[in-house]
């Protein structure tokens, strides 16, 4: 595997500021330290936003018997781990929005020491050196408005920044100085990365083959070392051949119907844009500085305080860092667009630890000390910007449906949904009003739940009218109200086919809120009158 980064020709082991200071007053450092470490842990934890579609899912989910456990997720197109861990928080802690939020919100803080330990094992031969990349690491981290996301959404996304982040840890420690405990814990991390995000496939595909490599290639002295970690690897992808007859049948039956595949080289984009915080406007500078740094750190060799030379062969600093992700995520959206897969950036987030390693060496060549502290400064601000932004965001218009609701509805009424998507979250708001029926497109289903299976073919045989006649057969002589929304994949307009039904046959349509733009999910709500 990779050789040690810090080599002459891209960090060097010495360096002060161009009057020879080194650095700030420490008092000052630790200030500034220990503030963008609070505000770290509050961006992960004040979230106002109600849980939208796939955190309701996950919570809907996790609270079944654990022994249903696998057969839920059989037809929802996802392995178990976070699930389980979930099921067990929600016994202690309930499931209420901060409950629930509070653990990947854990989860995103407990990756601040992994991501300080990672950038020590990056540069592990200049104990000063791999400090300050641990800490420059560490506050990448802290401030990224991609990790904050993840860290304040009830989703697997952070519990796979955490596992790799693990992963690179004991990985390096079996590199430099191989023993049971980081071995074992090469497999335990590669198992878990399975269990728990199906795009890490990619990535332990990506570093067994180039463990492979190593052990056939690397000089005599290092091809024991090589054959051990490859041994574990393989080890920890035995630990998943359990799941495969439902992953097989996930795999067969369910995929990712609600989305369509993109270009490889599209997607990347996408996913360097939103490592930034893209979905904010200040996130597209910060999206470019963090590229900029990340590819001095493949290309560039200081030569002096102010000098960067680039050498387009790339040179040793953060080759393997940016080979091992780039590869794995290339790897994945190339046979996500020729199996018509869809892409969401929050897959790659098992290629982001080795991204933001890639920036904090990039950091760490800007010899200047001024220079290097004074981006560091502007992208942990830019981060914040854009995290304050995620905590006051509202993520889905399912609040505003279900206030409505709560202060309208009578006794009796019921509640259709179109598509099925909008249910989890809006049933989830509305669980406390237990006198509404809440029936999901095509078929009446309880709408805390989606069923993936072949979901396409079954919106291709829907009946919008069948449906239409059937809820107001629920209601009688009560009011139906109908949450929906255009737009999505394999409905076609089948929803607004229930709309023109529902008017035909009850005459009176009353628009109560209409569909909002400027919702991640946006859903309207209509009235129909007896």
């Amino acid at each position: 595997m990779p050789p040690e980064i810090d080599s002459p020709q891209t960090l060097s082991s010495k360096e002060t500021g161009p009057t020879g200071a080194s650095g700030a007053p420490r008092a000052v450092t630790v200030l500034s330290v220990s503030a963008v470490l609070l505000l770290g842990v509050a961006m992960r934890i004040f979230v106002t936003s109600s849980l939208w579609l796939d955190e309701a899912l996950t919570v809907n989910i996790a609270r079944v018997p654990l022994g249903s456990l696998a057969a839920t997720l059989k037809v929802d197109g996802a392995p178990p781990l976070y699930y389980l861990l979930l099921h067990l928080w929600m016994k202690v802690f309930g499931e209420s929005d901060t409950a629930v939020r509070a653990l990947p919100a854990l989860l995103g803080i407990l990756s601040f020491p992994l991501a300080y330990l990672a950038g020590k094992k990056a540069l592990a031969s200049d104990v000063r050196r791999e400090r300050e990349l641990g800490w420059l690491v560490l506050l990448l981290v802290a401030a990224s408005p991609y990790a904050i996301r993840y860290s304040s959404e009830n989703r697997m996304y952070v519990l796979v920044i955490d596992l790799v982040l693990l992963g690179y840890i004991f990985f390096r420690s079996a590199l430099l100085r191989p023993s049971y405990g980081s071995l074992i814990g090469v497999s335990l991390v590669t198992g878990a990365l399975l269990y728990t995000n199906y795009w890490c496939l990619y990535l332990v595909a990506v570093v067994g083959v180039a463990t492979l490599w190593r052990s056939v290639k690397a000089p005599a002295e290092e091809l024991r070392t090589a054959r051990r970690i490859l041994g574990s690897i393989v080890l920890g992808v035995f630990l998943f051949v359990p799941w495969l007859p439902i992953f097989e049948y996930q795999r067969l039956h369910t995929g990712t119907p609600w989305g369509t595949a993109i270009a490889p080289t599209v997607a990347f984009a996408y996913t360097v844009l939103d490592f930034g915080g893209s979905s904010v406007s200040e996130g597209w500078p910060l999206a470019g500085l963090l590229f900029l740094l990340a590819l001095i750190a493949l290309f560039g060799t200081a030569r002096n305080e102010r000098l960067i030379e680039i050498d387009i062969r790339t040179v040793g600093g953060a080759r393997w860092e940016w080979g091992i992700g780039t590869i794995a995520l290339g790897l994945g959206l190339s046979l996500a667009y020729v199996s018509g897969t869809a892409f969401q950036t929050r897959y790659a987030a098992m290629c982001f630890p080795f991204y933001i390693l890639a920036v904090g060496m990039g950091l760490m060549l800007l010899k200047d000390r001024r220079i290097r502290y004074g981006l560091l400064a502007v992208v942990v601000t830019i981060g914040f910007i854009s995290g304050i932004r995620n905590a006051r965001t509202d993520r889905t218009q399912a609040t505003e449906i279900a206030e409505v609701l709560s202060r309208d509805s009578r006794p009796g009424d019921v509640v259709g949904i179109c598509p099925d998507q909008l249910g989890p979250a809006t049933a989830r708001l509305l669980s406390s009003t237990k006198s509404l029926g809440l029936y999901a497109f095509p078929n009446l289903q309880p709408p805390e739940l989606i069923d993936w299976t072949d979901y396409a073919l079954r919106n291709s045989r829907s009946n919008p009218e069948k449906y239409a006649k059937a809820l107001l057969a629920k209601a009688g002589n009560n009011d139906v109200w109908f949450v929906w929304a255009g737009g999505y994949r394999t409905f076609g307009i089948k929803c607004e086919r229930v709309v023109s039904e529902l008017a035909r046959l009850r005459g009176n349509r009353e628009i109560v809120l209409k569909a909002k733009p400027s919702f991640y999910e946006r859903m309207g709500l209509d009235r129909y009158r007896p």
